[in-house]
């Protein structure tokens, strides 16, 4: 099968190439999804994770990505609750090999069901996104009706669904992001838009949930504006400050089958819209990591030629 590996730490991005691999096995409770759309995180590469496995191992070369949408092609043994040929979408494991590939072992437990309904390519948009925003919103931010929110990043991937999942739990959203996407986030429920190299934002009334995705300089001038009581959630590093008589969290998404079958209705009920930006074909995958053009949404990679 095709796949994108990375082999050399050191060459970064540079080292990402289009190889040929083994089919995937698929181990006790596993699924072997063929990709058919598959998303990335730009800053993967630094992750110790892509090169490593749970026990320190060297394990490249190595399939980067951990976002996907396809369908079952094979069940490990154990393996229930899914079956092949089935569409899913879900989460891969940081530790194993990702998405990037045509094909890819995923544990049964992080992969939710596909409604018809839904694009691969909407799909493919929505696990590490549409779960890092729940949960820092709602289960580290407790994020309640009536209160007031700053969302960073607010036309990025992860900025975007927490603008309209906060909007729809009827808190106030502000939101920062680059002047041109002012429209576009307003659109998307924001209340209040700040560009955020104006730095009108760190004058805002105070809030009650920050939504940091961006570390450093906004990360430490956002605890500045955290009410009492308030938390800063950031899940971009670990916060070297914190709010006056609040808290600041940092985390890194978990796998949840519930919630992402949760965020999949709210997409066919029309109350949730990923932003999808480009989509390129697995062969350019590498040339979409080096992509810093701003552009809003998520780039997905399009895996398979012919989508089902």
């Amino acid at each position: 099968m095709r796949a994108i590996t990375v082999h050399d730490r050191e060459a970064g991005v540079a080292g990402l190439t289009l190889t040929d691999l083994p089919h995937p096995h698929a181990a006790e409770n596993d699924v072997v999804v063929r990709v058919h759309a598959a998303g990335f995180t730009p800053g993967e590469l630094d992750w110790p994770a892509t090169w490593t496995d749970r026990a320190g191992r060297d394990r490249t070369p190595s399939v980067p990505g951990h976002e996907l949408s396809g369908t079952v092609a094979a069940l490990g043994y154990g393996t229930t609750g899914l079956t092949v040929g089935q569409r899913v979408f879900g989460l891969t494991d940081w530790a194993r090999n990702g998405t990037l590939a045509e094909y890819t072992a995923v544990e049964a437990r992080n992969l939710a069901p596909l409604p018809a309904d839904i694009d691969h390519t909407v799909a493919a948009a929505l696990p590490i996104s549409g779960l890092t925003a729940w949960q820092a919103l709602f289960d580290h931010g407790r994020l309640t009706t009536g209160q007031t929110v700053l969302v960073h990043g607010a036309a990025g991937g992860v900025g975007s669904l927490a603008v309209q999942l906060a909007h729809e739990a009827g808190a106030r959203v502000l939101a920062t992001g680059r002047g041109e996407h002012r429209d576009l986030v307003l659109g998307l429920g924001a209340h209040e838009f700040f560009a955020l190299d104006s730095g009108d934002w760190a004058h805002a009334a105070e809030v009650d949930v920050v939504l940091d995705v961006f570390g450093g300089e906004v990360l430490e001038r956002s605890a500045a504006v955290v009410r009492p009581g308030g938390t800063l959630v950031t899940v971009a590093a670990p916060p070297a400050v914190r709010p006056k008589e609040g808290q600041a969290i940092f985390f890194v998404v978990e796998p949840d089958r519930d919630r992402l079958a949760d965020l999949a209705q709210r997409v066919r009920d029309g109350r949730l819209r990923p932003l999808v930006g480009a989509v390129a074909p697995l062969a350019e995958a590498a040339a979409a990591f080096t992509d810093r053009r701003g552009a809003p949404g998520k780039t997905i990679i399009r895996v398979a030629e012919t989508p089902q």
